[in-house]
């Protein structure tokens, strides 16, 4: 009954940037945190930013200076905001999110769909 919808994701030219969201529905007592991750074909998933219910966040390097993440908790929903774009950028960014149905439930992942992101002129 939980999903993650996520949106946002497109081509831009190198240098450009893009806003990806997500939102969590369902029956949610609690997200204890959210992320961005992204795949390319022949690899694995990566981590790209990750926020902790205390608000902490977590980046890769190679994104650190260039996309903020941050999560709005009334909404259950999470933004990455990209800028300065690169061809290496290009990849499927899913998101995800650690939570619990119900205080005495154990708390687990979901995944959302996955959208394309793609930087080339």
């Amino acid at each position: 009954q939980v999903q993650l919808v996520e949106s946002g994701g497109g081509l831009v030219q190198p240098g450009g940037s893009l806003r990806l969201s997500c939102a969590a529905s369902g029956s949610i007592f609690r997200i204890n945190a959210m992320g961005w991750y992204r795949q390319v074909p022949g690899a694995q998933r990566e981590l790209v930013a990750t926020v902790n219910g205390a608000g902490s966040t977590n980046y890769a390097d190679s994104v650190k200076d260039r996309f903020t993440i941050a999560r709005d908790n009334a909404k259950n929903a999470v933004n990455l905001q990209m800028n300065s774009l690169k061809p290496e950028d290009t990849a499927v960014y899913y998101c995800s999110a650690d939570m619990q149905s119900w205080i005495y439930a154990p708390s687990f992942t979901r995944w959302g769909q996955g959208t394309q992101v793609t930087v080339s002129s």
